[in-house]
């Protein structure tokens, strides 16, 4: 039987690569590249399929020496027809996300930058700032990611202050509103004092000013006041008149001197080294400048497609009065006339793409790249220190290159109960969140009073890497999934758990582990009585002890969160009838077990599943007679 690994690169069986491109239709839609291992290497899209996928192979045409390097290494052309452009957009964007294609703009998940998010899925939205974009629920929002967390941070705290809004994340108390209910700073969300729909509204007035959208709301609240004082309400009058005040002070003196100030613009540049690019995003409404964005990305591409991978990342979740009528590139873009008619048809006017190149708007684009080489110089400053401790590890260890991926583990407990594990994921030197794991210890001797470290470390490490012990044919050297070096929270005896298991799943040639003891921070490599004669304070080490802690706050995190949950659970699993998801829905209703206990019968089936007869069993389990 015929390996894909033995299957010919197309542009070496030149019939065969004929016969697949004949096979295209000119359609719109996306393609797949992939390599001998069958692995997916890159994802595009294009008006027309044939044409593009076509020009990959074409001689004479010019590629960047990235594509050119890719094009030699397709062995298979995959594609999924589309009815429309967008559609194709939309497809590419969730593909590049799942398949993460080495070939493929990729940007960073780059935990600097915050956002902020309005969770619209809630029937009374909150507002938070946050690192994390998880789009877990699809009615959420996330605005950013902003440069300047104070001047976030100050946004959202007028924000609170001028408009009323829940001031905690949850009550102080069970059965009446705190103090800022009564300063009117809050409208007694707690209490359901309003309506979801109202909330909703003043929400939405928040939400405009993240939107870019705060001269639109000024106009909308000066109507307000004026209609207001016409029927003689000049209490709410007045408070309108305090709202357009503090919003006018958020955009104060942050002109941008622009010839036309009707029109809103974004402006997008880019600074570059040979492994990175920093991406700054102006987004200007009513000539103010009032949203600065930041993205990191691979620098392997050529600008263009950069910028243009970056555009379709920021406007594919955005609202319809979010995008702008004009953006301006620094570079022209691959595919301009696809995203253009793409957001045209989404805001129902004309959206234009143009790389100006003299007067006001180059102007323009030329201050957005200097901000970015800014933030460009202060990334090679921090990847100057990462390398030198990742030289310093290599050394000490004797790799033959740098450690790219660094994956630490540690166990965490009480006794036995609860016991989990943590992988945590260091790429260049700096933690690369999105590929944390966590794992449940599953051993069954692992119990309450009885617990084995060495063990459960055998566990998680012969779960991460199964799947590389079952298939022979995996790729490892060059795998992105494949570390460079393992480091085990422990010491020889943690170690040596970690080595047979390896061992047994023939894989110990292939990966390089140590362990990394706490009392001395003290190195030990496999078979070697004695650790390696280090400084606890070289930069090697440092990157080890970095790494360490963050493997043991993970876990802990981790275990503290089942130990919760158990907690919550275990005088509810009493109750008959009672089960996981029921007592889920009680928990997210009352927020903890002493406000279910203090509950009335009626007041609990009011909780969507829990009818009359269960709430009363509830109830009488909390008072026995």
């Amino acid at each position: 039987m015929t390996t894909s690994a033995q299957i010919l690169p197309l542009v070496k069986d030149p019939e065969r690569l004929e016969n697949r491109l004949a096979e295209i239709p000119p359609e719109p839609g996306v393609y797949f590249m992939r390599d001998g291992s069958d692995r997916i290497i890159y994802i595009g899209k294009s008006r027309k399929l044939r044409s593009r996928v076509r020009s990959y192979f074409r001689e004479g045409y010019t590629k960047s020496e990235r594509i050119a390097t890719m094009a030699r290494q397709v062995t298979e052309i995959e594609f999924i027809v589309t009815d429309t452009e967008a559609e194709a957009l939309a497809l590419e964007a969730n593909l590049i996300k799942q398949h993460q294609p080495y070939f493929n703009v990729l940007l960073k998940d780059d935990k600097k930058y915050p956002y902020v998010c309005i969770t619209w899925s809630e029937d009374y939205p909150r507002i938070f700032i946050t690192r994390k974009r998880q789009l877990g629920k699809e009615k959420d929002k996330f605005y950013g990611p902003y440069t300047d967390t104070g001047l976030l941070r100050e946004i959202l705290r007028i924000s609170k202050r001028i408009f009323s809004l829940r001031q905690r994340p949850q009550p102080l108390f069970k059965d009446r509103p705190c103090l800022n209910y009564d300063m009117g700073r809050c409208p007694g969300v707690c209490q359901q004092l309003i309506s979801p729909s109202e909330y909703r509204k003043t929400v939405q007035k928040v939400a405009m000013v993240f939107q870019g959208r705060t001269q639109e709301l000024i106009d909308i609240l000066s109507e307000q006041m004026h209609k207001a004082a016409e029927a003689l309400n000049f209490e709410s009058a007045a408070r309108i008149r305090d709202q357009i005040s503090g919003l006018k002070s958020l955009t104060a003196d942050q002109k941008v001197s622009l010839p036309d100030d009707t029109v809103s613009r974004d402006a997008i540049a880019l600074a570059a080294d040979t492994q990175h690019a920093c991406i700054q995003l102006f987004q200007i409404r009513a000539g103010q400048l009032v949203g600065r964005l930041a993205f990191v990305a691979d620098a392997q591409a050529e600008p263009g497609a950069i910028l243009q991978r970056v555009l379709e990342e920021h406007y594919q979740t955005a609202d319809a009065v979010e995008i702008p009528t004009e953006i301006l590139v620094q570079h022209e873009l691959p595919d301009t006339e696809i995203l253009a008619d793409v957001l045209t048809q989404r805001k129902g006017r004309k959206v234009t793409i143009v790389a100006p190149q003299r007067q006001t708007k180059a102007e323009l684009i030329e201050m957005v790249e200097r901000n970015a080489q800014y933030e460009l110089q202060r990334m090679q400053k921090l990847g100057d220190r990462n390398t030198q401790a990742m030289q310093d590890l290599a050394d000490i260890l004797d790799l033959p290159e740098l450690p790219h991926r660094i994956e630490g583990y540690d166990i965490s407990h009480i006794q036995g109960s609860n016991a989990v594990a943590s992988q945590v994921v260091f790429i260049d030197g700096l933690p690369a969140k999105q590929n944390y794991r966590h794992y449940k210890i599953k051993n069954p001797t692992v119990t309450i009073g009885h617990s084995d470290d060495f063990a459960s470390l055998a566990e998680v490490i012969q779960r991460r890497f199964r799947k590389y012990s079952e298939d022979s044919q995996l790729p490892r050297a060059g795998n992105p999934d494949w570390p460079d070096l393992i480091m085990i929270d422990g010491g020889k005896g943690q170690l040596s758990s970690v080595v047979a298991v390896l061992q047994e799943m023939n894989l110990l040639e292939d990966l390089r582990v140590v362990s990394l003891a706490k009392q001395r921070e003290e190195i030990f490599l496999p078979g070697e009585s004695q650790p390696l004669p280090t400084d606890a304070e070289q930069p090697g080490v440092q990157l080890l002890r970095r790494l360490r802690d963050e493997a043991h706050r993970f876990a802990v995190s981790f275990h503290r969160q089942q130990r919760s949950d158990k907690l919550k659970r275990s005088r509810l699993d009493e109750i008959p009838g009672l089960g996981h998801h029921r007592q889920k829905q009680l928990l997210g209703h009352f927020r903890s077990v002493d406000y279910i206990r203090q509950a009335t019968p009626a007041q609990l089936a009011e909780v969507p599943g829990i009818g009359p007869r269960l709430a009363q069993e509830i109830y009488d389990y909390f008072h026995p007679a």
